[in-house]
C-alpha cells in the first residue's frame, strides 16, 4: 500500500509494483519470483544447518526453530525463520533492524529504528522479541531514514523482499547493522554483483552447499 510520507523525507514513497518494476529494469531480475524461489530453495539446507549449531548462536537459532510446527510446516513460519536466523550466523545486529512492537508503541518503535522492518502486533498478542515469528500482524512497516515508506505489507518475508529491493534501486548503502545478511541475500541468494565473495559469505554459502 502506498502511504504519504513527511515533508523533506529523503525517498519518495513507492508501490509494490514500483519497486518491482524498477529492480526489473536495473537488475533484470524479478524481484519476487527470484527472491522467493531461492529462499524455498535455501530454507531446507538452513534449518539443517541451524540444528547443528552449538553455544549462544546454536540457543538463539533454538529459539527460532521452535515456532515450526513439525506437523504442519506454514511456508511462511520457515521463511521468516531463516531470515531472522541469517544474521545470527553471520553475527549482524538483526536487533536494530527487526523489530516488533504493539500497537499502542508504534511512535515509540519508530523513534528507535533507522532502517527495517517494524512488525506492529496487537497488545494482547505475545511477542518475544527477536526471535518471535509473527503470523498475523496488525501491519508490517518498511522504515529507511526513520521514517515509514511501505506499510501493511502481508508478512515479513515479503517485507524483507522490497526492503531489499528499495535499498538496490534507490543505490542505499545496507545498514552496517545487517551488512553481512543483504550482502548474503544479493550475492548467493540471487547472484547480483560480486563475484568474490567475503570470507564469511563463502563459508556460510560452501555449509549449505556440503
Amino acid at each position: 500500500m502506498l502511504i504519504p510520507l513527511p515533508p523533506l523525507h529523503p525517498y519518495p514513497p513507492l508501490s509494490l509494483l514500483q519497486v518491482f518494476a524498477e529492480f526489473n529494469r536495473i537488475a533484470s531480475k524479478n524481484l519476487e519470483g527470484d527472491f522467493f524461489e531461492a529462499l524455498d530453495q535455501y530454507t531446507p539446507r538452513f534449518i539443517k544447518l541451524f540444528k547443528t549449531k552449538k553455544g549462544t548462536v546454536g540457543q538463539k537459532l533454538r529459539e527460532l526453530i521452535q515456532h515450526i510446527s513439525c506437523k504442519t510446516p506454514d511456508v511462511t513460519v520457515l521463511h521468516s525463520v531463516v531470515l531472522k536466523g541469517i544474521p545470527i550466523l553471520l553475527c549482524d545486529e538483526s536487533s536494530e533492524f527487526y523489530k516488533t512492537c504493539s500497537d499502542t508503541t508504534r511512535d515509540e518503535a519508530l523513534e528507535c529504528i533507522t532502517v527495517g522492518v517494524l512488525t506492529v502486533v496487537s497488545e494482547d498478542s505475545p511477542h518475544e522479541g527477536q526471535s518471535s515469528v509473527d503470523l498475523q500482524p496488525i501491519s508490517t512497516c518498511i522504515i529507511l531514514e526513520g521514517g515509514i515508506v511501505m506499510d501493511h505489507i502481508k508478512n515479513l518475508p515479503q517485507a524483507v523482499c522490497l526492503l531489499f529491493g528499495l535499498t538496490y534501486v534507490l543505490h542505499l548503502d545496507y545498514p552496517k547493522c545487517m551488512v553481512n545478511t543483504l550482502n548474503f541475500i544479493q550475492t548467493v541468494m540471487l547472484g547480483l554483483g560480486k563475484k568474490k565473495l567475503p570470507s564469511k559469505l563463502l563459508t556460510l554459502k560452501n555449509s549449505l552447499l556440503g
